[in-house]
This record gives C-alpha cells, sequence and structure tokens, in this order.
C-alpha cells in the first residue's frame, strides 16, 4: 500500500469518527437534569421525575423550581416549550398497566397548571413535541421492567396526535433503531426548525434522524449522529441554530451541544 493510500485511509477513518458536535458543549449543573432538558432560547430546563429547575442559559443562574408530590407524578420525562407553557409527557413508570397524562406548566413561574389524563394507552408516554399545529408523542414499552407483559420495546411507537390528544396515525420503529433501545426505549424526540425528526434512546450517546415514511407503518432511519451524552430526552434551542439540549445523567448537568450545520436548523 502507498503512502498516499494510507493517508487517504486514516483521513477517511478519522472523518467517520469525528463527533457531530463543532464546538465544546455549554453545559449548566442542574440537580434536577435526571429524564431530560428543554429550551426556551432564554432558558433551559431540567427535567426530574416530580421535580422541573428553570435556568438562565446566559449565566447557568437558577431562577425557579417546582416540586410535586411523587405519588401524583411518579415519572416525567421530557418537556416542550408551547407559548408559555412547558408541556410535559408523564406517566406511571415502572407500574402497570401502563397510564399516561399531559403535565402543563407556567414557563415564568413553572406553577402547575393542568393535567390531561390519557389513561390507559399503547404504553408509557415518554416523549411530547409540537410540529406543524401537531403533538407529537413517543409510547415507549420495554423488555423488562416497566414493559407490559407479553410487549417489549418492539412495541414502542411514535404517535401523531390532535390539539385534544386524540391519536391521528401511529408508526413503529425499524429494527435498527430497536436494536439500540434495547433493553429500554425511545427517551427523547424533537423536530428541528427544518421539519426533521430527531430521537434518542435511555444510554447511548446517539442521535437518530428518522423520516415518516410515504407509505407503510414504520419509520425510516435517515443516519446515527454521534452526541456528547447518552440518550434521554432532548430539545432543540429554538434561537440558536443546530443546538441541542440534553443532559448528562450521571453528572446532572445540561449539555448544549453547537451540531455541524447540516444536522438541523431550528
Amino acid at each position: 500500500m502507498s503512502n498516499t493510500i494510507r493517508l487517504i485511509c486514516a483521513l477517511t477513518l478519522a472523518i467517520s469518527a469525528a463527533p457531530a458536535w463543532a464546538s465544546e458543549p455549554l453545559r449548566i449543573p442542574a440537580p434536577e437534569a435526571r429524564q431530560g432538558a428543554a429550551s426556551d432560547g432564554t432558558h433551559a430546563y431540567a427535567i426530574d421525575n416530580d421535580r422541573i429547575g428553570k435556568y438562565r442559559i446566559a449565566t447557568g443562574q437558577r431562577v425557579a423550581g417546582w416540586q410535586g408530590e411523587r405519588r401524583l407524578f411518579p415519572h416525567m420525562n421530557s418537556c416542550t416549550v408551547a407559548g408559555h407553557e412547558l408541556v410535559c409527557a408523564a406517566s406511571n413508570y415502572p407500574a402497570v398497566p401502563q397510564t399516561s397524562a399531559v403535565e402543563f406548566f407556567d414557563t415564568r413561574t413553572l406553577r402547575h397548571l393542568r393535567t390531561v389524563s390519557l389513561g390507559i394507552g399503547p404504553g408509557s408516554l415518554t416523549v411530547l413535541d409540537r410540529h406543524g399545529g401537531k403533538w407529537w408523542a413517543v409510547f415507549a414499552q420495554y423488555a423488562g421492567k416497566g414493559g407490559e407483559p407479553g410487549r417489549d420495546h418492539r412495541y414502542t411507537q411514535l404517535v401523531r396526535m390532535d390539539d385534544a390528544f386524540r391519536q391521528e396515525a401511529a408508526w413503529t420503529f425499524p429494527p435498527a433503531i430497536l436494536d439500540r433501545f434495547a433493553p429500554f426505549s425511545c427517551s427523547g424526540a424533537s423536530w428541528s426548525g427544518d421539519g426533521r425528526l430527531y430521537v434518542t434512546g435511555h444510554d447511548r450517546p446517539e442521535l437518530y434522524e428518522v423520516r415518516i415514511p410515504q407509505a407503510g407503518s414504520q419509520l425510516e432511519l435517515v443516519r446515527t449522529i454521534p452526541i456528547p451524552t447518552p440518550g434521554q430526552a432532548i430539545d432543540w434551542d429554538p434561537r440558536v441554530a443546530g443546538r441541542l439540549w440534553s443532559i448528562d445523567r450521571a453528572a446532572t448537568t445540561m449539555v448544549a451541544s453547537d451540531l455541524a450545520s447540516d444536522i438541523a436548523d431550528k
């Protein structure tokens, strides 16, 4: 093998192994950063099962907090900002039968506003996002703790819902992603400003771009993108293009990764 060929091979490997984020991530320590993060562009919200922290992005200062009763809020997972409301996916995980609810909070004060109970559904509600005038949810299933008997992670599905949270359509995940979820499920999903959907699992430092199929009921995997944090709930920043909010669960820290410009533009 010539030196030129060796150099080309080395460069190819270096490019394929390079991280997707283009700059050092911004990190905000937050004790509530156990399930996920959301952002309105000025503040970032750290989400735990039964508590939320609001932090000013520019300074990292905690400016508001909310703590709920664990019996009423056993498992909030992901949230998204819609107007002046923080809208969160919640379930009774790991209890079965699986029940779910949508919880609404005032972004200014973090006061709990209301609950929309979804009752027993197709899984545990782990994800909620707003896109195209619709609500997009993920109902997770697990191959073990918190899973319904006779079902596993392969029964996880993305659901499109109307303003009253009634199901309009649903899709399953392709085996290539399910194999990466196993034995857990989908913990995060967020639509980018240019209309692309990205999802995360429970514990792998990966972002999966998926596409709604033209036919059939299975999502299509477009590409897998490395990120600096291991799974959990995510949210695209509405003000900084290509900035993805996620959490480093072990360090209880929110992380803002500025990803390569071709990945997302919100």
